[in-house]
């Protein structure tokens, strides 16, 4: 899919603020509102807009305890990796699940009420028998960085370096 540095501009403002009215926008990227739309729509349409949501401060509505876990499985058959990431994706607390190549096979982020929940939560999923070998827990004392802004300017630009193909 080619995206030019309009289609760019769109994204970056969007991510930034998801709620601006149509007419923002296209004054924001530098557009007519018609054309503006179109894009918008072109660009839902792609698929390259999943969706527009509210960013909540959890802190302000109540107490949690955030947790970092590793995940190594104890087999590493196809089957196996499925229905281990079926169940991430069926558990509430689990708020993302990142497959790793390296020493650890998932790292996943979790939120629950406080340690205890976050022990009952894993202990729930080692009764699962879902292949889990070993976990190791972390538990973040403080965020330094919470961002879902992808820094598109950077990834899209005609500098940016391919990666080698191997021939």
């Amino acid at each position: 899919m080619k995206l030019d540095e309009i289609d760019i501009r769109i994204l970056a403002v969007l991510q930034r603020e998801g709620r601006i009215t149509k007419l923002k926008l296209a004054e924001k990227v530098n557009l007519s509102a018609t054309p503006c739309w179109e894009r918008l729509r072109r660009l839902e349409g792609q698929g390259v807009i999943a969706g527009y949501h509210a960013r909540l401060d959890l802190t302000r509505l109540a107490r949690f305890t955030l947790v970092l876990t590793e995940i190594t499985l104890h087999r590493h058959h196809q089957a196996d990796f499925q229905r281990f990431e079926q169940t991430m994706r069926e558990t509430p607390e689990i708020l993302e699940c990142y497959a790793t190549g390296g020493g650890i096979d998932y790292l996943v982020k979790v939120v629950a009420r406080d340690v205890d929940h976050y022990q009952r939560l894993i202990d729930g999923l080692l009764t699962l028998d879902i292949g889990i070998d070993r976990y190791f827990t972390y538990i973040v004392t403080k965020p330094i960085k919470e961002s879902r802004e992808v820094p598109l300017q950077m990834l899209m630009s005609d500098t940016a370096q391919e990666p080698e193909k191997s021939s």
